[in-house]
């Protein structure tokens, strides 16, 4: 039978062990900062929806990410030029050159929506009846409709069919917003 003693040092314990920790911490950080910098196949890309001339093409697939990040921070996106499609949506307090292009957001699994969108400000808006599919370029600025809100004022707006993807969807953890970039 064999009896082993070991002798162990208390202060070279909690070297390699504080070693150990600070190793598996470097580790994480380096996993957690990869994961960030590489993002995910469904993040938003801005290079992938920019045209040309710099305008960000807005799709059924990152509608609510930028409406909902838009909306919470105005002052950012003031300046910045959108194109999107939707529908003509009136309430009965706009003034008669604005409506809502809207979009139907699904909210949950039994199919029920609620009406999202921009406010939009349009010399010709009451040339499109309610419910008339539209594309529109145009401006960010900020308004007023009971509140402070980002409002499109449009540059350019033509009446298209009803598109394949009619319905948007709740914004995701996907679209990480930064500051003035869409």
């Amino acid at each position: 039978m064999f009896i082993f003693n070991v002798k162990v040092n208390g202060s070279k314990l909690f070297k390699v062990f504080f070693t150990f920790v600070i190793i598996l911490m470097i580790g994480i950080l380096c996993a957690v900062f990869y994961k960030v910098i590489s993002g995910s196949n469904k993040s938003f890309s801005v290079s992938d929806n920019l045209d040309s001339s710099g305008v960000c093409k807005i799709s059924a697939k990152n509608y609510a990410n930028i409406l909902k990040t838009v909306h919470e921070n105005v002052d950012s996106y003031v300046g910045k030029k959108i194109n999107f499609t939707g529908y003509v949506y009136r309430v009965s307090d706009l003034q008669d050159n604005q409506f809502v292009l809207a979009r139907n957001m699904i909210i949950n699994s039994s199919s029920q929506s609620v009406v999202v969108g921009f406010l939009c400000e349009c010399d010709s808006a009451k040339n499109f009846a309610n419910d008339t599919w539209v594309e529109v370029t145009g401006e960010i600025v900020k308004g007023s409709y009971h509140g402070d809100m980002p409002v499109v004022r449009i540059t350019d707006i033509k009446a298209v069919d009803t598109p394949k993807e009619e319905y948007v969807y709740p914004p995701d953890d996907s679209y990480i917003p930064t500051s003035g970039v869409l």
